[in-house]
């Protein structure tokens, strides 16, 4: 089964003094043109989206510098809500080991990852840690949790959909738009299960 975990782009939620996603018809086969075109602007943060290195980190990787491997793989869905403590990350890691998807770490529900939770989530060699908020750490304050999480490498994967996602191992796709020298990309993210 593939479960589409992705905001729709020009409805999505919309981190604070981000720019909204906007589109205009350029063309259009009703107003007598041959085909529909549709331009469109946005941020490279709206709606499902990742973040590179370089969103934090100056001399960071870039999205088309930044590997796939991270963005493709078995992942391990956790449910969790309110902050994720030292303790809770060292859960869901356990976790994720047992059914063998450590690598990818998505968390489910209203989580915001503290500092300590994200030293562990550092320390452990994920690739990528994801959930359903436009930013991983506290909104009113998202510089230490970046800076911890990118600075390990690790892409962060926000904005997320998983209502109604129970907790396990999935296989994820969330390969970003190759957009060359950016800080973050949007993608189309899904899980696929084996049930």
């Amino acid at each position: 089964m593939i479960i589409d975990i992705s905001q729709e782009v020009f409805s999505c939620n919309v981190y604070p003094g981000d720019p909204e996603p906007k589109y205009r018809r350029i063309s259009s086969i009703s107003g007598g043109d041959v085909y529909n075109l549709t331009e469109f602007s946005m941020c490279a943060h709206n709606g499902t989206h990742i973040d590179a290195p370089f969103h934090f980190i100056n001399n960071g990787k870039t999205v088309d510098q930044t590997e796939l491997t991270a963005f493709v793989g078995d992942c391990f869905v956790a449910r969790h809500s309110g902050d994720v403590t030292a303790e809770d990350a060292e859960r869901i890691i356990s976790s994720a080991e047992a059914l063998g998807a450590e690598k990818r770490i998505l968390i489910a529900g209203k989580a915001v990852v503290t500092p300590a939770a994200a030293r562990v989530f550092a320390d452990s060699g994920i690739y990528l840690l994801g959930n359903e908020s436009q930013t991983v750490g506290p909104e009113d304050a998202p510089m230490e949790v970046h800076m911890i999480l990118l600075g390990a490498g690790i892409v962060l994967l926000e904005g997320v959909v998983l209502d109604g996602v129970p907790e396990g191992r999935y296989f994820l796709s969330a390969a970003p738009l190759n957009l060359g020298g950016t800080d973050g990309a949007p993608c189309r993210a899904y899980l696929i299960s084996e049930n």
